[in-house]
């Protein structure tokens, strides 16, 4: 299997991980019990990432840290939109 075929399969499953999450608060409207703070520092690290993969010219870092990057900040905007409010 060549490094480019294993980079994409990693990257698509942990890109892929966060689809249910966004599926269930978008369903739900229920972000209780979803940290802001950790999807603001894991979106820092995602952009960290994505840049690495440019400097390095990785397609496989690329496109697996854009498309996590997405799906995180969706995450973020429903948590914002969808909090309980006092």
């Amino acid at each position: 299997m060549s490094a480019f075929i294993l980079g994409m399969a990693a990257g698509t499953i942990c890109a892929v991980s966060f689809v249910p999450q966004v599926v269930r608060i978008y369903r739900t409207k229920n972000v209780r019990d979803i940290s802001l703070v950790t999807f603001v520092v894991l979106s820092v690290g995602t952009v960290a990432w994505f840049i690495y993969g440019v400097l390095i010219k990785e397609w496989p870092v690329i496109i697996a840290n854009a498309v996590t990057f997405v799906l995180v900040v969706l995450i973020m905007i429903m948590k914002i939109k969808y909090r309980e409010r006092p």
